[in-house]
């Protein structure tokens, strides 16, 4: 039996995985990813890229997706707290343009998993907060798209109130879902 617990989220493929952790007086130990715990719970991804980003509180990163080169991520935060999400933009899912957020946080160690053809943000809860995410496919700078993080089509319902927050030049200029998609 795999050492991960696997939560099906409403979005069909978007995965909420906690791992178990060892805890005794010296701290804790936990595995984090284990392709054959990962392939017992019918997640049969290939990672071919690691990142890493630390941010400061009201950092707002997303909504990001790759437009040729889509990647999957399992994300998690080392230290801090955030708000990850994710926003379907498959267009033939009966979900589409429709979002699940969770939080992410050093305290409660669980991992997202957000597969292919989904949009992904998270905002920074706590003062800083390092985050790590595995990814399906490399990225390709050329290849980049977002959506606008307020996007009422979408109504995500970020816990942001009283953040004041700080976001790059270019998530500022991304449109909507509708703006953004013409089908």
């Amino acid at each position: 039996m795999g050492k991960i617990k696997v939560e099906r989220c409403d979005i069909e493929g978007l995965c909420v995985i906690t791992p178990t952790v060892f805890k005794d007086d010296r701290g804790y130990f936990v595995e984090t990813y284990n392709k054959n715990d990962f392939a017992e719970a019918g997640l049969n991804m290939e990672f071919v890229q690691d990142n890493q980003s630390k941010s400061s509180k009201g950092v707002l990163r997303g909504l990001h997706f790759q437009k040729e080169h889509p990647q999957g991520k399992l994300v998690r935060v080392l230290s801090g707290e955030v708000y990850d999400v994710a926003v379907d933009l498959r267009k033939d899912s009966k979900t589409y343009g429709k979002y699940f957020g969770v939080i992410l946080s050093d305290e409660n160690k669980k991992q997202f998993y957000i597969p292919e053809g989904f949009a992904h943000g998270f905002a920074v809860l706590s003062n800083e907060a390092v985050f790590a995410y595995k990814c399906t496919d490399f990225y390709h700078p050329n290849d980049e798209g977002g959506l606008k993080y307020d996007d009422p089509d979408i109504g995500i319902d970020w816990p942001i109130e009283g953040l004041k927050l700080i976001m790059s030049d270019k998530d500022t200029k991304w449109k909507g879902l509708k703006e953004t998609f013409k089908f």
